[in-house]
């Protein structure tokens, strides 16, 4: 096992990574911007290096100054954490030649699995399901692709290969905005992901987000650890998850659990990951892999006992899995909602200092957080301040643990989105629960509209 782990990350998870580690005996070295210098995980940390100035390019983005941070502290891995660079096949390769251990898959995973156009054609090997689309990229040839798109069915939407973090898309409803809309997809994946290549999909017109997390060793062993529902998002962006998903049929997640299973040792990959799909009619559709930890971990924990972080850890030191799929048993249920300085209707980025912080208790309730009385939320970076995580033994009784705490739950001196979850947590198509990825904005237009004068 690792002596000592170096944590590429800040916020909530790279306190998530710390704890996880300090439970393990690891001694922990944190990175940190200038903005970030009087964070909780810095000042709980062994060992803190800062390593740039606030924007992100300049520091959590800057590979050369977190590798010699890991040399000059003597770490032996680097955990990257959720987004900056966890999904950065050159980062992780620069961390593995500069030897170091990756905390992750293996970097030619992650380059498989984060363009959308290999990553399908790898799952359809696999017996993965997708959905109906282009073969690969788009051809040049304007006709070329009308045929494909009449092939599919209109609606299509169009989609950055090496896109993500709901970038990089558009839904075109007609012939006559095909073209348009595909060269226009094309500028944009090339200005924020240096690549051009676009592929094409059905575009569903209403369907739920469900995602399979899974765990896979060196060892050609991998496990699934059941599903969440993150159908409750905006503009592709989560708000609530949960797990397991309500009224999808233990037979169809088990089917499709153990192909994700499957796929993770052809490929022969390593590490936690997640594959998301859209669900509809009864049938799931591969739309993309992603190649670390997920915000919402939190809820797959609470229902099946397993410590993601250190199973990652483990499985990056050489250990096999400890357990078999016949024993992974999911019990109850539990829903994160994501708490973020911002304005809870407009979504406008709310930094500024927290004069009070009073987070909630009692039983399944779990708060996931870096913030505190007197800390100052940073305008650089993501506006996610922490996760609240409420479980019970049944989804009525972890939705209504989840009202309590979200009434007990004071943060003061910024806005947040509190009072949408308050409002959201009341609503009654989500307390019947299988709201589609669409439900959140048409009720937000709704709501707008009937404020009009």
């Amino acid at each position: 096992m690792f002596g000592k782990i170096l944590i590429a990350n800040r916020g909530e998870i790279a306190l998530r990574i710390q704890r996880a580690c300090r439970e393990m005996g690891i001694r922990t070295v944190v990175v940190h911007s200038t903005a970030d210098t009087d964070a909780k995980y810095v000042k709980l940390a062994d060992e803190s290096v800062c390593i740039g100035p606030p924007p992100s390019k300049d520091s959590y983005l800057n590979i050369p100054a977190i590798i010699s941070a890991a040399e000059v502290t003597d770490a032996e891995a680097i955990h990257p954490g959720y987004g900056f660079l966890s999904e950065n096949a050159d980062f992780a390769e620069r961390v593995e030649k500069s030897g170091f251990v990756f905390i992750g898959p293996r970097p030619e995973s992650i380059r498989l699995m984060g363009d959308k156009v290999s990553a399908k054609k790898a799952m359809q090997e696999a017996g993965v399901p997708c959905v109906p689309g282009s073969p690969g990229a788009l051809p040049e040839e304007p006709r070329e692709i009308v045929k494909i798109a009449r092939a599919i069915g209109y609606p299509v939407i169009i989609k950055a290969a090496g896109g993500g973090g709901g970038r990089g898309m558009r839904v075109v409803h007609t012939e006559a905005a095909l073209i348009n809309a595909v060269n226009m997809t094309r500028q944009e994946a090339q200005a924020a992901f240096g690549n051009p290549d676009v592929y094409m999909e059905k575009f569903l017109e209403n369907p739920r987000h469900i995602e399979i997390q899974v765990l896979a060793d060196q060892h050609r062993n991998a496990v699934w650890l059941g599903e969440r529902d993150c159908s409750m998002q905006r503009r592709h962006q989560k708000i609530i998850e949960e797990a397991p998903a309500p009224g999808i049929p233990r037979k169809v997640i088990e089917r499709i659990g153990d192909r994700c299973a499957e796929a993770c040792r052809r490929i022969g990959y390593r590490g936690a990951g997640t594959f998301e799909f859209l669900y509809e009619n009864g049938e799931f559709y591969f739309i993309e892999m992603n190649t670390r930890l997920q915000v919402e971990h939190p809820v797959t924990e609470m229902v099946t006992g397993i410590d993601i972080v250190q199973q990652q850890i483990r499985i990056a030191a050489g250990e096999k899995l400890p357990f078999k799929q016949r024993e992974i048993v999911m019990r109850g249920h539990a829903i994160e909602c994501r708490i973020n300085a911002e304005d809870p209707y407009k979504f406008t980025p709310s930094p500024g200092r927290i004069t009070a912080w009073h987070p909630p208790g009692g039983p399944g309730v779990r708060v996931d957080s870096h913030v505190y009385a007197g800390y100052f939320v940073p305008p650089y970076y993501d506006s996610m301040i922490g996760k609240l995580i409420c479980y019970g033994d049944t989804r009525a009784q972890a939705l209504a643990r989840m009202r309590v705490a979200l009434s007990e739950m004071v943060v003061e001196g910024i806005s947040t989105n509190i009072p949408l979850h308050r409002e959201l947590l009341l609503d009654e198509k989500f307390i019947r629960g299988g709201t589609s990825i669409h439900y959140l904005e048409q009720r937000l237009a709704a709501r707008q509209a009937s404020q009009m004068p």
